[in-house]
């Protein structure tokens, strides 16, 4: 059996199960692992401190070497927000358009059919992506900005809940309230995110009206990440319940996992001397470190706060429709409750 849902009838995809936008290290090899499972796997940015050329060209290295990997469509995630001082950061209008210069390709656009924005309005990013043929996602933390994106013409939405890993919101709203006030605001799919794991948050989420689930942490936690070094998974696993943080980043609150990185940048924003660009940079190559270099002390680790309930590393070709096996099974014990 499976779950046909209006995701994955548009994505054409067999599970309705996506893979969260991560980085700013790739992650090429666990966006091709998820979409070969049947999900819908991401593939994440270079960077937010790249000259914007040579970022837009390294994607488009990214996006190839995610083709050569999988025949089954994928997506690409860009955040688009603004800074603190309203502006918005030239590398987003660099990604989008690498993104949709890429699927003028039709081999690309065979496997690349979403593009995913996020920390910020749709609109600037809407008018360069009309007429690709890419399928939308924008990712939400409000039903107010949900209405917004919605009017905007986005394809779907991603509604991510204050318990999620990285970028969150500054006015906390989580899963189990977010989800079912935006799926009642927009008659668009909505994939919701933030503390799904398994497939009881899956069978959840359909409950709540929800198309789909986004996960981040738990697909980190994989076998199928080789991109980022494995020091970065077993620290999940060793979090426990509670030991997640919520610190300052480039778009606003980010949730992570404690290090002395988090503290030596809150450390240069009192200090009040460093720009906005080298603030950007600091975070930028501490993240990487985390990711690519396996530094768990200097660098910054996102994660969700479902971290603390994560004990083991999966395979992704068997852990996504295991998860909807047990999603399907979830919601057939349920209905068997069900009495006259």
């Amino acid at each position: 059996m499976k779950l046909k849902t209006r995701f994955t009838e548009l994505v054409g995809v067999e599970h309705p199960v996506m893979q969260e936008g991560l980085g700013p290290y790739k992650t090429v090899h666990l966006a091709a692992a998820v979409s070969n499972a049947g999900g819908l796997g991401t593939v994440s940015i270079p960077g937010i401190s790249e000259e914007p050329a040579a970022g837009a060209a390294k994607l488009r290295g990214y996006i190839e070497q995610a083709c050569a990997l999988t025949e089954r469509p994928f997506a690409v995630n860009i955040p688009v927000g603004t800074d603190k001082h309203g502006n918005v950061p030239a590398f987003s209008a660099a990604y989008v358009a690498a993104v949709v210069a890429a699927v003028r390709d039709r081999e690309i656009a065979r496997r690349l059919r979403v593009i995913t924005t996020s920390a910020g309005a749709p609109d600037a990013a809407r008018r360069l992506i009309d007429g690709s043929g890419l399928i939308h996602v924008h990712k939400v933390g409000g039903t107010r900005h949900a209405e917004r994106a919605a009017a905007a013409g986005v394809d779907m939405l991603i509604a991510s809940g204050y318990e999620a890993g990285g970028h969150t919101h500054t006015r906390p709203v989580h899963t189990f309230v977010l989800g079912p006030s935006v799926c009642r605001a927009v008659a668009c799919p909505v994939i919701l995110a933030g503390g799904i794991m398994d497939g009881r948050g899956l069978a959840a989420a359909l409950a709540l009206g929800a198309d789909a689930v986004a996960l981040g942490t738990r697909f980190v936690a994989s076998h199928d990440n080789p991109d980022w070094h494995a020091h970065y998974a077993a620290r999940i696993i060793a979090a426990n319940e509670g030991d997640d943080i919520v610190f300052q980043a480039l778009y606003g609150p980010s949730r992570a996992l404690p290090s002395r990185a988090i503290s030596e940048l809150a450390d240069l924003e009192r200090d009040g001397t460093h720009s906005e660009e080298e603030l950007t940079a600091f975070k930028d190559e501490r993240l990487i470190a985390a990711q690519r270099d396996g530094d768990m002390d200097g660098g910054i680790l996102p994660a969700g706060q479902v971290a603390g309930a994560i004990r083991d590393l999966v395979h992704v070709a068997e852990f996504v429709p295991g998860m909807v096996d047990e999603a399907i099974a979830q919601l057939q014990r349920i209905n068997a409750r069900i009495v006259a």
